[in-house]
């Protein structure tokens, strides 16, 4: 297996940049994620990876070995795509061993290595099977044992999991997360589900507009983004954002208040604030508590009981929406008047340009 170097990386399409300037390290045996909404880069940057881009500037390097010239067969990698690309007429023995036989493998060695894959994904028992005889889960372990004969250094994924439905989405999640255990491997996944993102990831590259916007391992990117799109985009439901206003510093707290909340006191943060400072406070939802003397306070709205939780939509005096999630069952009504409060340490808060302010000292 091998790591990956990405230095100040760039994609151009004319005169417009997609991928501007990336720069990154995975090491090996790492499970990388790349998340973000569509049309951010992602799968641009796979591509480039996988040699199917060329680079418009900067270097690749995988293994230590610069790659920009290189072609795709010769840089190591295998490639699981979104659409399944599987040959219709041929066995799964046949669809595994394929690649393989073009490059004119040892029909011993050949057998050797699909069988190696078939136990890997638990397939042995469907190896005469043609794709049209699988469901959608056995179509996609398919294409990944075609990719897994080819003992590549480097396993990329393009959103692999999209065209499944939601219950097979969390079978196959399990399964990738077993293989990467299973062959510690280096892997790079893309999705724009932040759920496969948090859930595969030993580390996350947050991507908008061709730009990274954080790194990192994804409870980190959780619980401190450096920014409100990394902050708004991981964590599902995703967080509420009111703006405030700084009432009172000390040497080490500060109050904030704002149209939707009543004076709350925070911990001071990492960096110097003044008195009628601007901030956005961002509060997640699940950290949100029933509490009388809450200092935030709305009009309930939409009321999802799930049982083990209560999902509550909330109207803010300023008429802005909040969500809030309760552990366990609420017995609440359309239109009751609810108060909320949070405990300091979950708070975060972001300066006028969207940036994070650092954690307490």
């Amino acid at each position: 297996m091998a790591g990956l170097e990405l230095r100040n990386l760039r994609k151009s399409y004319g005169e417009v940049e997609v991928i501007k300037g990336v720069d990154l390290s995975v090491e090996d045996g790492e499970f990388v994620v790349f998340v973000g909404p569509s049309g951010c880069g992602k799968s641009t940057l796979l591509r480039m990876i996988a040699g199917l881009e060329d680079i418009s500037d900067g270097e690749l390097l995988i293994g230590g070995r610069l790659v920009n010239e290189v072609e795709p067969r010769d840089r190591g990698i295998a490639m699981v795509f979104q659409s399944y690309a599987l040959y219709p007429h041929m066995s799964v023995y046949d669809n595994f061993g394929f690649g393989l036989m073009l490059a004119k493998t040892p029909k011993a060695e050949r057998d050797r290595k699909i069988r190696e894959a078939a136990k890997i994904l638990q397939m042995e028992h469907l190896l005469e099977r043609k794709p049209s005889q699988l469901s959608g889960g056995q179509r996609q372990r398919v294409a990944i044992g075609r990719a897994i004969v080819r003992q590549p250094e480097v396993f990329l994924f393009d959103e692999p999991l999209s065209n499944l439905d939601a219950a097979l989405r969390v079978d196959m999640r399990m399964e990738i997360a077993k293989l990467h255990n299973d062959l510690g491997a280096t892997m790079i996944y893309v999705t724009h589900d932040q759920v496969e993102a948090m859930t595969l990831a030993d580390k996350i590259v947050v991507l908008d507009g061709g730009v990274v916007q954080q790194v990192g391992a994804p409870i980190e990117l959780y619980q401190r983004p450096a920014n409100l799109f990394v902050a708004g985009f991981i964590g599902s439901p995703k967080m509420n954002f009111m703006t405030v206003k700084v009432d009172k510093v000390t040497d080490e707290t500060l109050t904030v208040s704002g149209k939707d909340v009543v004076a709350l006191v925070l911990a001071l943060p990492g960096r110097p604030v003044r008195p009628g400072e601007t901030l956005t406070l961002g509060v997640r939802p699940h950290d949100l508590l029933p509490n009388r003397s809450g200092a935030i306070v709305g009009r309930v709205g939409l009321i999802e009981r799930l049982g083990s939780e209560t999902t509550v939509s909330l109207e803010l005096p300023s008429g802005a929406p909040l969500l809030a999630v309760l552990e366990g069952d609420h017995l609440l009504r359309r239109g009751d008047s609810m108060a909320l409060s949070i405990a300091p340490e979950k708070a975060l808060l972001f300066d006028t340009d969207g940036n994070g302010l650092p954690a307490p000292a």
